[in-house]
């Protein structure tokens, strides 16, 4: 490959970069000193970030976005040739799964050809969402086959939503590349922000250690959910268990407390590596079944107790898990549609997602919060120590609350509480 070009007026473009990762990540890179140019489809999310509004919760986000945009470090626009200005492109771009569960690469490749054109020679286009193993490689000779001479690195994120901005300079960057000049360009871009470490892989290892992380996460939330169903089923009281294998026992300090493994990432990432793998990885496909039957889980065992045709159900969160505002693969609307089909009616509530469908819109106020509002429902949180790992778990559980003649269930998230069905 031919030397680098030295940088345009831009440092770097992040495409996406109005998003959870892709916004993070902009905010930081401008922080550290860098001319970021954001490229985003979405118009509404672009003028709220040049307004001083981040379209999502995300902690110390508003006040850095704040101090920033009086620096001119930031640049926003739908239009794709901003590339033209930069040598360093960061794709937020992911593969989801379609209906089938199969990765979908369509969206993906729409994208990367809109973009082609306008991607310089000499560039280096850094993939930041997690894409199906392979990926980075056809990106580098499908540039290559259209005239550009460009590098291709894997640098996949590992943040927590809500805590990317604390975790970005905080935990090891892998970047998976195949020269040294890739590796070099992509090394300086995040030793700038300060991260702990750099790890240098092939793009293969990189994209199959992104997955097998998120794998890793979703299968230990199964084998938590599949514990408290047997222990259920046994007539015991999980939160007794759980408490006997943890406390004071280092080796069980790991097992996470049983709940919705939902959002965006874990499933996603689970049954791409199922696609990937020649015998359908039948351990992925078990912990899918496990985490995605729990919301029928309860509503069965509900159902069992006494039918719920015809009574009221409170669902109290809604967002794939606590204290976010992100309702994407949120295995709370899967409750709310299967308790629907017994016959129930069902009243949802978030104090941070604003969301039509809610039935009542008056319902948040009855059950304690309010439609918009930056605080939790004022509910009983059990004293219970939290492991580690458990940021992507929305955990619920359920009481029965008289409300004057009704009765009404009540599931309402709460973090690192079991459920206790026992």
């Amino acid at each position: 490959m031919s030397p680098r070009a030295p940088l345009a007026d831009l440092d770097l473009v992040i495409v996406g970069g109005c998003g959870h990762v892709g916004l993070p990540l902009a905010l930081s890179l401008a922080d550290s000193g860098y001319h970021v140019g954001i490229n985003d489809i979405d118009q509404a999310k672009i003028e709220m970030v040049k307004a001083g509004q981040v379209p999502f919760r995300e902690a110390g986000a508003d006040a850095l976005l704040a101090n920033l945009l009086p620096t001119g470090r930031l640049e926003l626009s739908r239009d794709p040739a901003m590339l033209e200005r930069t040598r360093i492109v960061v794709l937020v771009i992911g593969t989801p799964i379609d209906e089938f569960m199969n990765p979908s690469v369509r969206i993906f490749e729409r994208v990367l050809d809109e973009l082609t054109p306008h991607v310089q020679n000499g560039s280096l286009v850094v993939l930041r969402s997690t894409v199906f193993p392979g990926t980075t490689e056809t990106v580098e000779r499908r540039l290559r086959a259209a005239g550009i001479d460009a590098d291709v690195a894997f640098c996949p994120e590992r943040i927590a939503e809500g805590h990317a901005l604390e975790e970005l300079r905080t935990l090891p960057q892998l970047v998976g590349v195949t020269s040294d000049a890739a590796f070099d360009a992509a090394k300086e871009v995040f030793e700038r922000l300060g991260v702990s470490s750099v790890i240098r892989t092939t793009p293969l290892e990189a994209e199959l250690a992104k997955l097998f992380t998120n794998t890793w996460r979703y299968m230990k939330f199964a084998i938590a959910n599949q514990f408290f169903q047997i222990v259920s089923r046994s007539g015991l009281d999980y939160n007794r268990v759980l408490n006997a294998i943890r406390q004071d026992y280092p080796r069980a300090a790991d097992l996470p407390g049983p709940g919705f493994a939902a959002g965006p990432c874990l499933l996603k990432d689970t049954m791409q590596l199922s696609a990937f793998t020649p015998d359908h990885f039948p351990m992925g496909q078990a912990a899918m079944q496990v985490n995605e039957g729990l919301p029928g889980y309860i509503v069965d065992t509900l159902n069992s107790r006494r039918p719920l045709l015809g009574r009221t159900l409170g669902i109290l969160g809604m967002a794939f898990k606590g204290e976010s505002d992100d309702p994407r693969a949120s295995l709370s609307y899967k409750l709310r549609k299967l308790a629907q089909f017994k016959g129930a009616r069902v009243l949802c509530t978030d104090p941070f997602i604003v969301d039509e469908t809610f039935e009542p819109r008056q319902g948040a106020a009855r059950f304690g919060g309010s439609r918009g509002r930056r605080s939790a429902p004022r509910i009983p949180r059990p004293r219970a120590r939290r492991p580690r790992g458990r940021r992507h778990l929305g955990h619920h559980r359920t009481d029965q609350v008289m409300r004057g003649n009704a009765m009404f269930h009540l599931i309402a998230p709460l973090r690192g509480a079991a459920l206790p069905f026992a």
